[in-house]
């Protein structure tokens, strides 16, 4: 006796099941595609000046002159001129991370500079002189790691600065830009004194002591581009900030120096050529 045939089974669920992942996923990746498009066109539109990744890593280094001398150190790139024993320029970018992040305690241990080949001033010649070590790129700011903390005392990063002005009005400044680091998560900066012909000199390294120092300051983001300048007597001022702003490309013509080489020409020519302290935020101390 044959025993009864049994029915094949259903496919109409199994089938409509896989129907419906297929829907799902090709759902899904239409989603994706769509989100990447609005990413690549929102990064378009906020992108007012591209710029190549490799030229954004050096915007804050100047042009170097003949006979100067240039060290890269961790947290810092400095240009040596030995004729006044001290930087032109100290470089540096200062970002949000590095400001509020965790910082290393401060060593103050000066240091000669290991890689000037010609040699940094010593404390030599800062004894007795009544003038600071004046910091050009801050400990505070290179507080991120023990290595950039301790190359922050290096003489190279030094210059001889009235003790009033190192303390007062110089902190300020340097504490203003601590804080437009965190608001614009990095800054570039270019700080360092004026170097003229005929400065007076101390100890026996014969350290020119300048009569003004200066910063300069980069922002360059999806926000767009601005710059601006500081230019202070190195005496002691109780005035607001504002009072020392000036165009970058005034500081140029003091120093001699050219800030924002990288940039595009038509970009540098307009960010360097003025100074206007409504497009900054500001402290109430400042």
């Amino acid at each position: 006796m044959n025993s009864p045939r049994r029915p094949a089974p259903a496919r109409s669920g199994s089938q409509a099941n896989t129907l419906l992942i297929v829907l799902i996923l090709l759902i899904v990746a239409l989603i994706v595609v769509l989100l990447t498009c609005h990413r690549q066109q929102t990064d378009a539109t906020n992108d007012h000046h591209p710029i190549d990744t490799a030229a954004l890593n050096r915007l804050e280094l100047p042009h170097v002159r003949p006979g100067d001398e240039i060290v890269r150190h961790r947290g810092y790139t400095l240009c040596y001129r030995e004729a006044a024993e001290q930087a032109a320029w100290v470089a540096y970018v200062a970002t949000a991370a590095h400001a509020l992040g965790d910082h290393t305690e401060r060593t103050n241990r000066f240091l000669t500079d290991p890689l000037v080949s010609t040699g940094s001033a010593t404390n030599a010649d800062y004894e007795g002189s009544g003038y600071d070590r004046g910091h050009l790129a801050p400990a505070e700011d290179m507080g991120w790691s023990k290595k950039t903390m301790s190359e922050s005392f290096y003489y190279s990063n030094m210059s001889p600065q009235v003790p009033a002005f190192n303390r007062g009005v110089w902190k300020r400044l340097e504490e203003l830009l601590r804080f437009w680091a965190t608001e614009y998560d990095s800054i570039y900066i270019v700080t360092g004194p004026v170097l003229t012909d005929g400065l007076p000199a101390i100890g026996p390294d014969r350290v020119s002591v300048p009569a003004y120092f200066y910063k300069v300051v980069l922002v360059y983001n999806s926000g767009g581009v601005k710059a601006i300048g500081f230019l202070l007597p190195n005496e002691a001022s109780d005035a607001t900030l504002r009072r020392f702003i000036v165009p970058v490309d005034t500081v140029e013509a003091r120093t001699g120096l050219d800030f924002f080489p990288r940039l595009p020409d038509e970009v540098e020519a307009r960010v360097e050529g003025r100074a206007d302290a409504g497009e900054w935020k500001w402290t109430r101390r400042d």
